[in-house]
């Protein structure tokens, strides 16, 4: 096996997806697969016998142990192999909980076969990945941090708490003001630092050591 590919593993439940991946994925020359597993537990005794994956890439919801447990799991065990979520939706919620697991960025399922090609890459690269739904603002934060976005206190309390599984009228009764408020320091931040969605204050707040899972 050539060093200089990024050795993957694939975990899903949908046997024609996970087999389609492999296929595309074994396309690139860049990439080789370790192995493939239907759900964590299956995981865990694959990869204590194949070559470790640098990048595995995970499927949230999958019956027996799904995505969030698998990822913690690694995340306690295997430190160094990085995860990518792989959702059929842009959920922020699941995102966000599989980030907090442990994952290094996402991806939908629906994504072209180079799409998740350069995903991969960008995760193994640097740590992390920021899909299209993230602007570049974010990404120029992430790598210098010479020209810092000034934000209120009462911003970066509402950014941690957007850290949380609490709804945005949750955060709302906990910091003690109107959901009106609150959507107004939402679009603050997003206009500030250039984000479209909750999973880009998450991924920012994590990058930039205002929040620690």
């Amino acid at each position: 096996m050539e060093t200089n590919k990024i050795l993957i593993a694939i975990v899903d439940d949908h046997t024609l997806f996970r087999n389609g991946v492999a296929a595309l994925m074994n396309e690139f020359d860049e990439l080789a697969i370790s192995f493939q597993a239907e759900n964590g537990e299956q995981m865990q005794q694959l990869i204590k016998k194949h070559p470790l994956p640098e990048v595995i890439l995970m499927d949230i919801n999958m019956p027996v142990m799904d995505g969030y447990v698998t990822t913690a799991w690694l995340k306690a065990n295997y430190p160094q192999i990085k995860v990518l979520a792989l959702s059929m939706f842009e959920d922020d919620n699941a995102v966000i909980r599989m980030i907090r697991s442990g994952a290094g960025g996402y991806i939908l399922k629906e994504s072209k076969p180079r799409e998740l090609l350069e995903a991969i890459k960008t995760l193994h690269e640097k740590g992390v990945f920021i899909n299209e739904m993230v602007s570049g603002k974010l990404i120029r934060s992430i790598s210098s941090k010479e020209n810092e976005t000034v934000l209120s206190k009462k911003e970066l309390e509402f950014l941690k708490l957007s850290c949380s599984e609490l709804t945005y009228k949750e955060i709302a009764d906990k910091m003690f003001v109107s959901p009106r408020t609150v959507d107004s320091y939402r679009e603050s931040l997003f206009e500030k630092l250039g984000l479209k969605s909750r999973t880009g204050l998450v991924l920012y707040a994590i990058q930039n050591d205002i929040f620690r899972f």
